[in-house]
């Protein structure tokens, strides 16, 4: 997902979640590959370890019934739900993109993890944020004979400016990415030196997990299929012109990106492929009709539609419904679109309603990614700043989203607080 440039300052992370279960939906989980990213190969227990931060969450909470509820499931054993989805595994304190952050995101109960994709030079799939974000994920910048391939090389900050760069998938083969190391997502545009540029880190973030081990999109398929959880690829839009070299068009793009399912042998049912770019998904719906049944319309009309308001369903172009009939059955927007305050409450925005009315089914993106709800929350939470008093509001937020607009599933940065609210209010996902 995206909107990383609105993050703010985040509270206290607490400790490092465990492995957990699939619900009963998912397949027999069949021992996880033998890979570099680490020693565990295991195949994942039928509990989910959600550590402590859930418990912190509730105890921040307001006394009333949904403190009560919450409280009460404390220390309950605890499954993978699908409703609790891995974004980009588990960033909050785990490289994204990594090995390690998907099993992490495994252990504390996604049910579902996301690997966004990216390609090459060579024109291979791999798991990148953006196509042009190597620079903050990767070392990139530390091994010269790669830095010297990036869009743009690295230029120290002085009398000129900010430190500057741009290293893209596509300035590199996929041998020669898979040479690189994933690091917490930082850049320190006051970087005199390449080693530097790695600073910048985000408060709330740690370099206590890192490195991680990058991945190619098929390493991540079998990665994600050994832990017995689904898949949520996002085909990012490419930062290149396309068709790349004149030849890689955006369907073969999109095509290449189903087709290492098929190849994986991975079921339709077990695959949400996304894309902010709705013509991906149509193209999906036509040419792979059982993987496009689940595809996911990622909405990121406040940025590209003039006038656009969640609370204004005459700026919806198109409208929910005529997404509907153009065979769109999810979509997904930020958080802060599908809710809004209302007599110190937070309630279902319109857009939460028009999407319900037109039958289709919400995704909502990302929990625990931008600032502390005591601070207002940042831009995932931009909606109900004004009547949020502590980060156990977050749980609230997840009530509505549950309980009254009944999303299929939330993203989160740290599932295990997605984990243990859909355990808690018996969500199936």
């Amino acid at each position: 997902m995206r909107f990383d440039r609105h993050l703010a300052a985040v509270a206290a992370i607490c400790c490092l979640a465990g492995a957990p279960a699939a619900f009963a939906q998912q397949s027999e989980t069949p021992p996880a590959a033998d890979t570099e990213a680490g020693s565990d190969t295991r195949e994942a227990p039928e509990t989910a370890e959600i550590g402590v931060r859930p418990a912190y969450l509730v105890d921040q909470l307001d006394d009333g019934a949904l403190k009560t509820k919450l409280s009460a499931c404390l220390g309950r054993p605890m499954a993978a739900s699908d409703w609790s989805i891995g974004h980009r595994g588990a960033p909050l304190q785990f490289p994204e993109h990594s090995a390690q952050s998907y099993r992490a995101a495994a252990r504390q109960g996604a049910g579902v993890i996301e690997c966004d994709v990216a390609f090459t030079a060579d024109r291979e799939l791999v798991c990148r944020h953006a196509q042009c974000d190597l620079h903050t994920t990767t070392d990139i910048l530390t091994r010269p004979d790669l830095a010297a391939k990036c869009t743009v090389p690295f230029k120290p900050a002085g009398e000129d400016g900010e430190a500057e760069a741009k290293c893209c998938t596509s300035d590199i083969t996929l041998a020669e990415f898979k040479t690189l190391n994933a690091k917490m997502d930082s850049f320190d545009a006051e970087a005199e030196t390449a080693e530097a540029s790695k600073g910048g880190l985000a408060p709330w973030r740690t370099t206590l997990y890192s490195p991680g081990t990058v991945m190619s999109h098929a390493e991540s398929i079998d990665l994600i299929k050994s832990l017995g959880r689904k898949f949520t690829p996002e085909l990012k839009s490419p930062e290149v012109e396309m068709p790349y070299e004149g030849q890689y068009s955006q369907d073969d793009y999109a095509r290449a990106l189903i087709q290492d399912y098929i190849d994986a042998g991975v079921p339709p049912s077990d695959v949400f492929p996304q894309s902010f770019n709705l013509d991906d998904v149509k193209f999906w719906i036509a040419e792979f009709p059982e993987y496009g049944e689940q595809a996911v319309y990622l909405d990121g009309r406040d940025e590209t539609l003039e006038g656009f308001d969640p609370m204004d369903p005459s700026t919806f172009e198109p409208s929910m419904q005529e997404l509907a009939d153009d065979g769109v059955r999810i979509i997904a927007p930020p958080l802060w679109m599908l809710v809004t305050a209302e007599n110190a409450e937070i309630v279902p925005s319109h857009y939460a309603l028009e999407a319900k009315k037109a039958g289709l089914d919400i995704i909502a993106w990302s929990l625990e990614r931008s600032g502390p709800l005591v601070d207002g929350g940042g831009w995932y939470y931009q909606s109900i700043a004004d009547i949020t008093s502590s980060n156990g509001d977050v749980l609230k937020l997840l009530d509505v989203l549950a309980s009254t607009i009944e999303v299929k599933g939330v993203f989160s940065d740290w599932p295990a607080t997605t984990t243990f609210f859909a355990n808690c209010l018996d969500l199936d996902g």
